[in-house]
């Protein structure tokens, strides 16, 4: 029964999908942006990963398996995974869009998503899995007041994910947009309702190979793209970027910096945000306890490297490639971007493109492979999205029933059966929350959100998590204020910045554009500081009894951390 009652809530989830899309694909001749090829493949895929699902649910019935996939995959595939969950919407389409309209300063986001790694490799990949269990609450409450310390990083995780969620479903609904033409809510809705199928019924298990077959196809497909596109210039990058220069509006400009990031401040802010939040996304940090000790976590980290930084370097490719090639081909140009004689007029050339620069590196495939290249990046994007979306809705649905309901509200008498059922029902909320912002942000660049995204993990999780490991006077108090100060600080600062205050609530200036409360767009180098003061303060000035334990339990904490005794999987090696 069981089996069958799975099989009809799918079917009942995906019967708006299949009524919502007819009408789209009946109109495919008036629709010039629906692609057939492309479609047959991503319907294939989403029948692929539910029967994915369908397996997984089948082996998932304790909170372990939901959580963690039981602890049972290996450092290679876990660093598949965690490159998979990486390779993101922002990732793919956001930073080859930014490359294609900002040239060499779109390379910012990529290098500063990838060199977070070594910080998780060598600082806190180890003590993360000897420390945790399921969520990194666990890491930072091990010495501390579990109720508040748990609470404050449940609530740091959720506005992590809510941001993160922001740019995934952007990315997913501009895609869904773009093959099926529908219109763009409706696209978003889909994809919110694909992703609570996924959590609610496979959990980590069905998210880890999810992300572990796109990860191997989106590495495929990428290398394939970046190899077909450079033989357009005769495997010259040199000449790729020559031709690049001389057709972009901004000509040199895009090989120089500053045309993305026009001030100092703004860029080493948005360095740290992107270095130091890596290692404080929530979604990440979960992944290190799906492996069986400490050995595989820190394999699972130096794999994942690898794969990263190989993909960034074809991101880089793809937007350049995309200058020239796009620009020789009127079809993936708005009417307006054209000139009387069908070329594209130079200055369209970025806001003419159809479905905005996120779409770049989708155009670029039907231009490098034709309609069954195009169908296949297409899916495989898609996948990227989903999988990525799954595991940050998995992981604040188990902020908010392992932290939240399980620690803080049952204070440890809840039972697996309930926790598991209050986490489903969070996955349905955080579905719907999901579904709402991604609508609301709808003309945000994917990469830009999820800067704002790592700016928030980077002041309120990072300091939190780094000074509970090694800081023997850290107290509950001081972890308190200063993850609060952190988040508070970082969120407040965003709203205030331009990309919220004026491109998303519509505040502009006397010259009718957009302006923010303040100069800084990402406020990570305000946020951060903010957070480690407060921490340092507060516990240095914390005499409460409450103190003395919390450093008296540095010691016992810091064995476990360096052995793995005690450790779920026994000691590291």
């Amino acid at each position: 029964m069981k089996r069958f009652a799975i099989w009809g809530v799918l079917l009942a989830l995906l019967t708006p999908f299949m009524l919502v899309a007819a009408p789209a694909l009946s109109g495919a001749v008036e629709q010039q942006s629906v692609n057939m090829t492309a479609i047959y493949m991503f319907v294939a895929f989403v029948a692929a990963t539910l029967g994915i699902t369908y397996w997984a649910a089948k082996r998932t019935r304790t909170a372990k398996e939901f959580y963690t996939a039981g602890g049972g995959i290996t450092g290679f595939q876990n660093g598949l995974a965690i490159a998979g969950d990486y390779m993101s919407a922002a990732s793919f389409l956001g930073i080859s869009g930014l490359v294609f309209a900002s040239g060499y300063d779109g390379l910012i986001y990529s290098i500063g998503f990838l060199v977070g790694w070594p910080i998780i490799m060598f600082l806190i990949a180890e003590q993360i899995r000897n420390l945790g269990k399921f969520t990194f609450a666990d890491v930072s409450s091990y010495r501390f007041g579990q109720t508040q310390i748990r609470t404050m990083a449940a609530i740091s995780s959720l506005v992590v994910v809510a941001f993160y969620l922001i740019a995934q479903m952007v990315g997913a609904g501009k895609l869904i947009q773009l093959l099926f033409g529908l219109e763009y809510w409706m696209a978003v809705v889909i994809v919110g309702v694909l992703m609570m199928v996924y959590v609610i019924f496979g959990g980590m298990t069905a998210t880890t190979w999810v992300q572990i077959i796109k990860a191997v196809l989106l590495l495929c497909g990428a290398t394939f793209m970046a190899v077909a596109a450079l033989s357009a210039f005769n495997f010259s990058p040199e000449e790729m970027f020559r031709q690049a220069v001389e057709t972009h509006p901004k000509a040199g400009a895009i090989m120089s910096p500053g045309s993305l990031v026009t001030d100092p401040i703004n860029a080493i802010s948005l360095g740290l945000a992107l270095m130091f939040g890596t290692a404080g996304l929530p979604h990440i940090l979960m992944r290190f306890f799906t492996v069986p000790d400490a050995k595989e976590a820190r394999k699972s980290v130096f794999y994942a490297t690898g794969f990263i930084g190989y993909f960034y370097i074809l991101t880089f490719i793809i937007g350049f490639a995309a200058i020239v090639l796009l620009a020789q081909n009127p079809e993936f140009f708005k009417p307006a971007a054209l000139a009387a004689d069908g070329s594209v007029i130079q200055g369209q050339l970025v806001s003419g493109i159809n479905g905005g620069t996120n779409m770049v590196a989708i155009h670029l495939a039907k231009a490098v492979g034709g309609d069954l290249f195009l169908g296949f990046i297409s899916a495989v994007a898609f996948a990227t999205i989903l999988a990525v979306v799954s595991g940050l809705t998995l992981a604040g649905a188990s902020a908010i029933s392992h932290d939240l309901y399980a620690s803080v509200i049952a204070r440890g008498r809840s039972n697996e059966t309930t926790e598991i059922r209050v986490s489903k029902f969070a996955t349905f909320g955080l579905g719907l929350v999901a579904i709402g912002l991604g609508i609301a942000f709808e003309s945000q660049n994917v990469a830009f959100m999820v800067g704002l995204a790592f700016a928030i993990a980077a002041s309120a999780n990072f300091p939190v998590l780094v000074a509970s490991i090694f800081w023997s006077k850290m107290t509950t108090r001081g972890a308190l204020i200063g993850g609060f100060a952190g988040l508070i600080s970082a969120f407040v600062l965003t709203v205030m910045s331009k990309a919220v205050w004026g491109d998303v609530l519509g505040h502009v200036g006397e010259d009718g554009k957009s302006v923010g409360l303040i100069m800084l767009n990402n406020p990570a180098i305000v946020s951060i500081p903010i957070s480690f003061a407060c921490i340092w303060l507060f516990s240095i000035f914390d005499n409460s009894e409450r103190a003395k334990i919390d450093r008296a339990a540095f010691d016992a904490q810091r064995i476990r951390c360096e052995t793995g005794i005690g450790a779920e999987g026994g000691a590291s090696h």
